[in-house]
């Protein structure tokens, strides 16, 4: 795997997000260069010649292929696109699809990048340079270099470093778009938590994991009937072609809407909450192997495809931290410069006899502020990995150094620790998460697909 490819999927699992994690974009490039055709011949001497008879330069330009609102997307940033998705195909060996089609495949993500990235510019979402470093820092690690050595990786895929920051950057913004909008408008009651166990106690398949890959054809936003009949046409002539024996990746490459569609529409290894519900169902009572037929939902036609399927073991003791925190958040209000500034001003003040819970309930940014920061008991892996690692090395009562989590600047200080027997909770737990993510994949992905169709675009991709 590509650094370039790296740093999308390290940003996206950093945040929870699953399959519909928006694809790597690609920013604007530098003009083509100009080029001079040699002439078919030696040219005249240049006392003989006449100005009619001097050699003709043949210049290289570039075109505007779509309009998106009132920015262009121009045919030098097709080709930079097309090349990394090329490139990306191959290193998963799968057949690229033929050149007209991946153009478009191609051309409708360079759209959608541009539309989301137009709507978070029209909503003050902006990310600081500060970040964007962070995020870079966090990608290295996360790849066991240095972010010099980053750079060098870069280098050999023939990345620009200022390019690659700015894909960073955009997948930021993306993140704090899909927060806003979707995520904080996500609930899960009791009440479908408690269907959910049943319905997995009454299958027997409460750790079964499947592995998934799928193939959506989009259906707009008001689609008329003949609208939604070719669609419909469309999904079933992908279908035929996998049972006349093409390859599921492939034709996913081709014919799919999906943001994952140029990967071969794979969808990861997912606990049945988390498939999207239109094809739920139909996954658990496949074998590996076989391909859905064509399955109809609000958002369009799809095919799935089950891989493989497996169980789970799952540890009934744990240990169990005690924790509270202080949080600071970084987004478009508050710099990481500021943010760090304030939680450096705080861990000063408590240092010296500030009470922990009356800072965060003054202070910190999240839920747990006005009960003091108090965490509750937090399972191992309950957070991220950061807050993680510095929680898991602090002593009783000790309070940790600002800690630098996807959220923002935290304090920590540990309460108590503990072994226990964690099943019945676990269950419930994992239960409301997963089923939290599959209303957020699927929500975030009818979201951008709103997004998308709002947009005035032009396509002149045909035009020659």
């Amino acid at each position: 795997m590509s650094i370039r490819l790296f740093a999308l999927l390290a940003l996206v699992a950093t945040v929870a997000t699953a399959q519909n994690a928006p694809p790597a974009p690609v920013t604007a490039a530098p003009p083509a260069p100009v080029t001079a055709a040699p002439p078919s011949a030696a040219p005249a001497p240049a006392a003989a010649a006449s100005p009619r008879q001097a050699p003709q330069r043949v210049v290289t330009l570039d075109r505007v292929i779509a309009v998106v609102n009132d920015e262009a997307i121009t045919q030098y940033e097709l080709d930079d696109a097309r090349s990394i998705v090329v490139k990306q195909l191959r290193q998963q060996k799968v057949q690229q699809p033929p050149g007209d089609v991946l153009d478009k495949q191609v051309l409708e993500r360079l759209i959608t990048e541009r539309a989301l990235m137009q709507y978070a510019k029209e909503n003050g979402i902006k990310v600081d340079d500060t970040t964007v470093e962070r995020a870079i820092q966090r990608i290295a690690e996360d790849n066991k270099l240095t972010v010099d050595g980053l750079r060098q990786e870069l280098a050999k895929d023939n990345v620009p470093y200022p390019k690659y920051r700015e894909d960073v950057r955009n997948e930021i913004v993306v993140q704090r778009l899909r927060e806003r909008e979707v995520d904080r408008n996500i609930a899960v009651s009791d009440s479908e938590v408690d269907a959910y166990l049943a319905t997995v106690k009454s299958q027997g398949a409460g750790d079964e994991e499947f592995l998934v890959e799928h193939i959506l054809v989009v259906t707009p936003e008001q689609a008329s009937a003949d609208q939604i009949e070719a669609k419909r046409r469309r999904a079933e002539e992908a279908l035929r072609n996998i049972r006349s024996g093409a390859d599921f990746a492939q034709v996913a490459a081709g014919f799919s809407d999906a943001s994952d569609a140029l990967t071969g529409g794979n969808l990861g290894w997912r606990p049945a909450a988390r498939l999207p519900s239109v094809f739920v169902e139909t996954v658990r009572a496949m074998k590996v192997g076989e391909v859905s037929p064509v399955l109809h939902s609000a958002a369009g036609f799809h095919i799935v495809k089950l891989v493989d399927r497996r169980t789970k073991d799952k540890p009934a003791m744990v240990e169990q931290t005690h924790a509270r925190h202080i949080l600071i958040r970084v987004n478009e209000i508050t710099s990481e410069a500021d943010a760090k500034a304030k939680i450096d001003r705080l861990k000063d003040r408590i240092d010296g006899g500030a009470q922990f819970d009356e800072m965060a309930r003054l202070n910190s940014e999240d839920a747990t502020s006005a009960k003091g920061g108090d965490l509750g008991w937090i399972n191992p892996g309950d957070t991220v990995p950061a807050f993680d690692e510095a929680m898991n090395k602090l002593q009783l009562n000790q309070v940790s150094a600002p800690v630098r989590t996807t959220f923002g600047w935290h304090l920590i200080e540990v309460l108590g620790r503990r072994k226990q027997d964690i099943t019945l909770d676990r269950e419930r737990n994992q239960a409301q998460l997963a089923l939290r993510q599959r209303k957020s994949d699927e929500a975030f992905q009818d979201w951008v697909r709103q997004t998308r169709d709002r947009a005035y675009v032009e396509l002149r991709l045909d035009e020659r």
